[in-house]
């Protein structure tokens, strides 16, 4: 058998029906290319495995882990890669999907990550801790909205699409999960450059509390700043609020 490590952010899903509503959620959408994060003990990589006429690869960081895998199936254990998401090279040429329960401690990295494959990525159906979920899909005026709810949402569809209580896991976390799945827009919002829209609202977001005009005017010519638009927060733009500014910068 195998050990649960707190230190990787190991809860592993034990709840049948909840498996199933994943593995079934994901068939709606078609692929044949699929990438698995923390497979774990396989609660997941058990069905997927099953699914005909696709390339299935699983990323998983715990050697013991995949060591687990590979002995329970042989027949796939050179599917499974003993790499970490953050670090590895783009898993497949050509669209993939990805699917996983996310260490949430690294929840947020792992968003960024499927920004850097977003021309690739096709679908990505994801658990993670239910305040970073909601933070993805959150809307302008919300509390929670943030840098990673406008970079996330300006590239992709976001659906937040149930919560999992914490005894589908075992040991129960003691936070709230949900299910949340992206899929690439069909339009972009128009931007100066992916760079500087990233740093517009990193910049914005890092003083949220403050107006816009003292969080980013170093950005900003004396002239532009004027625009009433800096009158607001952060969280009170849209994407495409921070996307038109982009073109105004310095």
């Amino acid at each position: 058998m195998y050990r649960l490590k707190k230190s990787l952010g190991q809860h592993f899903l034990r709840d049948e029906n909840m498996i199933h509503k994943i593995i079934a959620t994901l068939r709606e959408r078609p692929f044949s290319q699929l990438l698995e994060v923390g497979p774990g003990g396989g609660a997941l990589t058990k069905y997927l495995l099953q699914i005909p006429g696709i390339d299935f690869k699983a990323v998983e960081l715990d050697e013991e882990k995949l060591t687990y895998l590979a002995d329970v199936y042989p027949e796939s254990k050179e599917k499974f890669l003993h790499q970490s998401i953050l670090e590895m090279e783009k898993p497949f040429k050509g669209p993939f999907t990805v699917i996983g329960n996310f260490p949430y401690n690294i929840s947020s990295q792992i968003l960024f990550r499927m920004l850097e494959w977003k021309e690739d990525l096709e679908t990505m159906l994801g658990m993670f801790q239910k305040e970073v979920a909601q933070r993805v899909a959150a809307e302008p005026g919300s509390k929670v909205y943030g840098i990673l709810s406008v970079l996330v949402q300006a590239f992709f569809e976001v659906e937040y699409l149930f919560e999992v209580h914490e005894n589908c896991f075992r040991p129960p976390p003691k936070v709230k999960s949900a299910v949340i799945r992206l899929t690439p827009k069909k339009e972009k919002p128009g931007m100066k450059s992916e760079k500087e829209f990233f740093l517009l609202v990193k910049t914005a977001f890092n003083q949220r509390r403050k107006m816009l005009r003292n969080a980013v005017r170093k950005l900003f010519d004396d002239e532009v700043l004027l625009d009433p638009i800096f009158n607001k927060r952060a969280e009170q733009l849209s994407i495409e609020d921070f996307g038109r500014l982009s073109f105004k910068l310095k």
